[in-house]
């Protein structure tokens, strides 16, 4: 009955429990001291395909060849991050020209520095490089490129997609809309922000490219205060990936 109480477990209960754990252990052994006495019992044989690879080393001349450079990414991005970065534009002047981005320093731009340490650290975070340039009167472009180390945790895309989950949320730091898919990434999408605006001040128009290749993770971002145009964050992001 469900009214009824508990029975209290006594000494009787823990007596029957360690009986039978007892009987188990004395049953145990027994069988040991049994299947010592027998007779090895010999294993069947082992079936022996024919092995997949070569019995011999290829013949002088004859070996395969390497991956040419545009076919073996990881040699590429294993280089020299930062010749990667695209070249900026005629006519523009470098704020930052390819340099290494410190770990704290890349951490340190996002909302919840502390957080993003720490994920970048579980991520396997490498080493990062950027090209920041003025163009114009007010345009400002900053690229980042994030390398990770190759593991099961797939870092750069780790990243990213974070990166991509949030942005269609309506906050000061999101674009607030699902963005545009990047022709030919298969991952990368590219978004207008709402503009802001503040008396006294020109509007804040912003514009960001999110993608990843292999162990690399790009991210772009425009800023001007005249609209940008969906043409201007996609191509750049296209050039990018193909440097990659």
């Amino acid at each position: 009955m469900e009214n009824q109480r508990r029975r209290r477990r006594g000494r009787t209960t823990l007596l029957i429990a360690a009986a039978a754990v007892l009987g188990v252990v004395a049953g145990t052994a027994t069988g040991y001291a049994v299947q010592a006495d027998r007779e090895p019992t010999p294993l069947p044989l082992l079936a022996q395909p024919g092995l997949t690879y070569p019995a011999k080393s290829l013949p002088k001349g004859k070996e395969a060849e390497p991956l040419p450079a545009k076919e073996d990414t990881r040699s590429r991005t294993n280089g020299d991050l930062r010749k990667l970065l695209i070249a900026k534009p005629p006519g523009a002047k470098a704020r930052v020209n390819d340099e290494w981005l410190p770990f704290d320093e890349y951490a340190s731009d996002f909302v919840e520095p502390d957080s993003m340490f720490e994920d970048l650290l579980k991520d396997e975070f490498r080493r990062a490089a950027c090209l920041l340039w003025t163009q114009g009167e007010n345009r400002t472009v900053d690229i980042k490129l994030v390398q990770f180390r190759a593991s099961y945790r797939l870092g750069a895309a780790n990243h990213a997609e974070g990166q991509q989950a949030y942005m269609p949320d309506d906050h000061k730091f999101s674009a607030g809309n699902e963005g545009d898919p990047l022709p030919g990434s298969g991952n990368g999408r590219y978004y207008l922000y709402k503009p802001e605006r503040k008396a006294g001040y020109l509007p804040l128009h912003h514009a960001r490219a999110l993608a990843y290749r292999g162990d690399v993770m790009v991210d772009i971002h425009i800023f001007d205060a005249k609209p940008i145009s969906k043409k201007d964050i996609r191509t750049l992001a296209e050039r990018q990936l193909e440097r990659l």
